[in-house]
């Protein structure tokens, strides 16, 4: 990234790429603040430190120590590997998970290159993976949005359980869920108490991240 560039960022957003997928009519990579984000139509899938929503999350948790294993379900550019090494100063082994061929090339292009933690990416459904991969994580992101939408499949009990299941003794699941709108926040508190809660019980909460909801599940 040329120096003038980045400067030229703080003061206005600098367009970086345009792109498309079979999954995404538009994907748009801009230059901010210093700071790469990677936005759709509706939705902004990554924006470095300032993907608020999980910053402040990382920030009242008390997170696994370094060398821990982590899956993350939804890559976006890779905000969440990216400030837990560069922000929280966590070195662990990620699995990052996404089906979107063309969101893991420009994670990689512009983000994930830069990493200095081992990093597996694997293109697939999150619904499938959960199924089929047998390791366990002491930390599990689940960040999956179509634009806006959390797919329906990835939503039911039993992926939740599946998702449970795949935790470590001690290990902690954060699940990103939208609650800006006053439908927002209806699905997202339908889904925490009739879902969520069924599987994780006394140990699930959530944290208010201003228009999001992060929802907490340990074991």
């Amino acid at each position: 990234m040329k120096r003038w560039k980045r400067f030229l960022s703080h003061l206005i957003e600098v367009p970086i790429e345009t792109t498309d997928s079979s999954h995404h009519k538009h994907l748009q990579v801009n230059l901010i603040k210093g700071r790469y984000q990677l936005s759709t139509e509706r939705s902004i899938y990554s924006f470095d430190d300032l993907y608020l929503n999980f910053y402040k999350a990382f920030t009242q948790l008390e997170l696994p120590p370094d060398r821990s294993d982590c899956l993350v379900l939804g890559l976006g550019l890779g905000s969440i590997p990216w400030m837990l090494e560069n922000s929280f100063a966590r070195s662990y082994q990620y699995v990052a998970v996404d089906l979107d061929e063309e969101v893991i090339r420009l994670a990689s292009s512009y983000r994930l290159k830069e990493l200095q933690s081992p990093m597996e990416i694997i293109c697939s459904d999150a619904v499938h993976f959960a199924h089929v991969d047998q390791r366990t994580y002491d930390l599990i992101c689940v960040d999956v949005f179509l634009d806006d939408v959390v797919p329906t499949a990835l939503c039911s009990p039993e992926v939740i359980s599946v998702l449970r299941e795949k935790l470590s003794e001690g290990g902690l699941l954060l699940w990103n869920r939208l609650f800006r709108t006053t439908e927002d926040q209806q699905e997202t508190k339908k889904f925490f108490e009739n879902e969520f809660k069924q599987v994780f019980g006394s140990q699930a909460e959530y944290l208010d991240v201003d228009g999001n909801w992060i929802l907490i599940g340990r074991v």
